[in-house]
């Protein structure tokens, strides 16, 4: 419930937000870059935090920070404390997005996939509800609240966390000493090598799949912090439709994202997944380019569905590699390569829209990054394994030849 409920609460009432804080285009553009900037960063930083820190005392942590950063962004007197407390909010969410999946593998063993559906439908439900009453809570009763109203989402997880913390302290206080972890710390991420790492970033699929997921992300992020601003310049809708509509385009990720991981895993080639992922995000915009106030509705839920493809990378994460170490590579190479491209979207887009005063140049330079999916999405599409790129560059590499 915690871990998307800030990255769509602010971009809908940034108007009511500018009244007592004023904010910029770049300022809301760099407001857009922290999530995936933050889910990069601290998502890296878990695993070092894990060595000094159990599962459990982590995940009350992060969702300490993220209880924090609600209150502090709906307290905010100031921009600078506002970007803060948002970097406090997200980093938290970072940390929570890498522990999670540890800690359904240690509490259910035999329950990972279905465990592991459900939270992430629920993340993505969590994700269109902020934009839908982001706006009436802030009529009503003031930006603040509206902002950090979610902080109550956080207490209501961080409770029966704390209790089972509370209980394993006392039950090791009357017991003898046992590992907690022992279920999970039974299977380590595997070791990787400085080599296999440096073969990683010679790899054109690793490259293919960071671009891929990259784009995919720029697209996304750029949506979540200026969909709102841009449907009420350009189709002229209320600041409450925008916020409906921001919804529709969140709720579009649902469907895709409990077909696509079926359908790619049975499927020889995923070149038509990612086709009709371009098409979806082509359309879509074309729609807000020539005729955005005729059909916004069909518009928005075309961008949504563009971003099929971020389920597709990240099954395709297991599907193009052999070895545990490849999907440990492969994993983190694409989500640390596609976060970093992800941030820029929102700030390019704010910047584009600052000097060009409009919405043509954004959307012409969100439609040149379909460019780059569709290059990247050729190589991807094709059944080949990472494996096979690091033998081929170890060949390369053999003083012998």
């Amino acid at each position: 419930m915690n871990l998307r409920t800030a990255v769509a609460a602010l971009s809908p009432i940034f108007s009511q937000i500018s009244v007592d804080v004023p904010v910029d285009s770049v300022g809301v553009g760099l407001l857009g870059t922290l999530p995936p900037l933050c889910f990069a960063a601290f998502g890296l930083l878990a695993p070092v935090l894990k060595r000094h820190l159990r599962l459990e005392t982590l995940l009350i942590v992060a969702l300490g920070a993220i209880l924090i950063g609600h209150l502090a962004r709906g307290l905010a007197p100031n921009y600078a404390v506002l970007a803060l407390a948002s970097v406090l909010t997200f980093a938290g969410m970072g940390v929570a997005n890498v522990v999670l999946p540890p800690v359904v593998k240690k509490y259910f063993p035999a329950s990972i996939g279905p465990l592991t559906s459900m939270y992430v439908t629920i993340m993505a439900l969590f994700s269109l509800i902020p934009p839908l009453v982001a706006v009436p809570v802030a009529d009503s009763i003031g930006w603040r609240v509206s902002v950090s109203m979610w902080a109550a989402l956080a207490v209501v997880a961080i409770v029966p966390w704390l209790g089972l913390w509370m209980r394993d302290r006392r039950a090791a206080a009357t017991a003898a000493p046992a590992a907690s972890d022992s279920r999970l710390d039974a299977e380590p991420l595997p070791e990787i090598s400085p080599a296999l790492v440096g073969r990683v970033w010679r790899s054109p699929l690793a490259w293919s799949m960071g671009l891929l997921f990259g784009m995919t992300s720029l697209n996304v992020y750029a949506a979540f912090a200026w969909l709102p601003e841009l449907l009420t310049d350009l189709a002229g809708v209320s600041p409450a439709q925008a916020g409906v509509l921001l919804s529709l385009y969140a709720g579009m990720g649902i469907p895709f994202s409990l077909a696509v991981p079926i359908l790619a895993s049975r499927m020889r080639s995923v070149a038509p997944l990612i086709a009709l992922g371009i098409v979806c995000f082509a359309a879509g915009y074309a729609g807000l380019l020539l005729a955005p106030a005729a059909l916004p509705w069909v518009w928005v839920a075309l961008v949504g569905a563009g971003p099929l493809t971020f389920p597709l990378v990240l099954v395709l994460v297991g599907l193009r590699s052999r070895t545990p170490q490849g999907t440990v590579a492969l994993s983190g190479f694409t989500q640390g390569v596609g976060y970093a491209l992800g941030a820029l979207g929102p700030l390019l887009v704010g910047v584009l829209h600052e000097l060009s005063g409009g919405w043509t140049a954004p959307l012409a330079f969100l439609l040149l990054t379909l460019v780059v999916i569709a290059v990247a999405g050729r190589v991807v599409a094709r059944p080949r394994m990472l494996e096979d790129d690091w033998h081929r560059t170890a060949r390369d590499e053999d003083p012998r030849r």
